[in-house]
């Protein structure tokens, strides 16, 4: 048996399942310090399962680290190491970073000596004795993460290994992120998003650990997984090491769980949740992903990320009359004690589904000084806006299928502005928490490789193995691994012939390899 857990802005949703079935659910309130209302949800879970079942593993997926950017807090004194030299000076590490996040961080940089060319070639050697030096600084101004990025790293890591090596040496508990790890092709991008990561990584190690120690304090020895921004899982000894692969694991849950529920595989999927409402594509029942650069927290930024547009609108959303004003507002986890539904004083998004018949929550007999025509006004302008997020999300203005989820799924109405169908699955309030249980386990690859050296035929197969293993190595079964996606580019921009080669490979966790 599985838990499931997806921790939302507003509520923190939870699953039981047995294989496929669902033994049980509960969605409580996120509480601030997100940790413990994971453990309430565990243990309420755990202490309902028959009595001779076992829990396999737990899944998360989780909005700690996100907010920690977000908020700017609990981030490490951190540091950006380009190896680069003579090359690519007139942009230097952060110079795109908000004032405010940058200053959050220290923002320390530093280039030196190193990098290589697309085909593999190096723009200059690693100088050891530079690096030493720039190690004995940082050391000196407390940077306790670094982020190394070299150029063109994702065709040649070893520079950036090399420069790891040379950096514990003189500093042995320096929190090291290598680009090449993390990111695409792209220097900038795929620098920023290693810096991410390596600002992340002491909150993250600190979250994973108590979510351990409260496990085990409750009795619950089953291994701990998150969810990563492609769908798929990590181990939590990977997710402490690269928390900036959870960021955007909220919307793909609720993806992944919009295709379980629905056995619709090819679709949009709108999550509307107490705060947002998310808008996704699922291709072969994955979440599409981003072909440009993405924006987290500020920072431009290249690695996986779901294709996923959003607006601030949800159930907690604050609504306003005189003139009608939806947002951006929330009242968040505290719905259940604001909204006037509830007995509170403040008119919110569930308020005014009720008063119009849409939703069925709470006392409807507390809204009777809602005027009828103001809330069907209300309501037409959040079924616009929510129509719009599908538009934004589709390729072309045929109509599609569009599955609904999320507990703020109540505000909209079931036909659909440019949808074939609309699909409001059983269990869908708890779509995400359902997804991140179903959760497989994958590996990426993203590499340019040059056709001067090698056929496209081996090119292809070469990215194919490396993928299946870095999934095998995440700990699928390696029987029931297969390539989900194939994504070639030929670079004709480059003086030679290039290909760009990106595989992505599923598979199913083999829960043994946990043991």
């Amino acid at each position: 048996m599985h838990i499931g857990i997806d921790v939302g802005g507003t509520n923190t949703d939870a699953v039981l399942m047995d294989g496929e079935v669902l033994v049980g659910k509960i969605k409580s309130p996120t509480t601030p310090d997100v940790t413990s209302g994971i453990i309430s949800c565990i243990n309420t879970l755990n202490a309902s399962k028959p009595n001779d079942a076992e829990i396999d593993a737990v899944m998360l997926g989780t909005t700690h680290f996100v907010n920690a950017l977000l908020q700017r807090a609990g981030l490490a004194h951190s540091a950006a190491l380009r190896l680069c030299l003579p090359a690519t000076t007139m942009l230097p590490p952060l110079v795109d970073w908000p004032d405010d996040l940058r200053s959050s961080i220290g923002g320390h940089t530093y280039m030196a000596n190193g990098g290589h060319e697309y085909d593999g070639r190096e723009i200059s050697p690693i100088d050891e004795i530079q690096l030493r030096t720039i190690a004995k600084k940082m050391n000196d101004e407390g940077v306790r993460s670094v982020s190394i990025s070299g150029v063109f790293s994702p065709v040649d890591d070893s520079h950036e290994k090399i420069a790891a090596d040379i950096i514990t040496s003189e500093i042995p508990s320096m929190n090291i992120t290598l680009s090449s790890e993390i990111g695409r092709v792209g220097i900038l991008e795929r620098e920023n998003a290693a810096m991410l990561n390596a600002c992340l990584v002491e909150v993250a190690t600190t979250t994973v650990a108590a979510i351990q120690t409260a496990m085990a304090s409750a009795g619950l020895e089953a291994p701990l997984f998150f969810s990563q921004n492609d769908g798929t899982l990590m181990q939590s000894e990977f997710a402490a090491q690269y928390p900036v692969f959870t960021i955007a694991s909220g919307p793909t849950n609720s993806m992944r769980g919009a295709a379980f529920l629905s056995g619709v595989l090819d679709a949009v999927v709108i999550d509307i949740g107490g705060t947002s409402t998310d808008g996704g594509m699922l291709v072969r029942g994955f979440p599409r992903e981003a072909i440009v650069a993405v924006d987290v927290a500020g920072v431009r930024t290249n690695f996986r990320m779901p294709d996923v547009f959003s607006i601030a609108l949800g159930g907690g959303t604050v609504i306003k009359q005189n003139p009608l004003v939806i947002g951006p507002e929330s009242v968040g986890f505290r719905l259940t004690q604001e909204g006037m539904v509830f007995g509170g004083d403040q008119l919110t998004a569930t308020d005014i589904a009720v008063a119009n018949g849409t939703a069925g929550v709470g006392d409807p007999k507390l809204l009777s000084d809602i005027n009828a025509s103001f809330a069907q006004e209300a309501i037409n302008e959040i079924q616009k806006r929510v129509e719009e997020v599908a538009d934004q999300i589709k390729v072309s203005s045929h109509p599609v299928p569009v599955v609904l989820v999320g507990g703020g799924s109540i505000l909209v109405k079931n036909s659909f502005e440019g949808a074939s169908d609309v699909l409001r699955p059983s269990n869908a309030d708890v779509a995400n928490a359902i997804g991140a249980a179903i959760s497989q386990v994958g590996g990426q690859v993203e590499k340019v490789y040059s056709l001067t050296e090698m056929t496209r035929e081996e090119a292809l197969n070469l990215a194919k193995e490396e993928a299946i293993s870095k999934a095998v190595d995440a700990g699928a079964d390696p029987d029931s691994v297969g390539i989900m996606d194939i994504e070639e580019i030929p670079l004709a921009y480059l003086p030679s012939n290039a290909l760009r080669v990106k595989v992505k490979s599923v598979g199913n966790l083999d829960i043994s390899k946990q043991n």
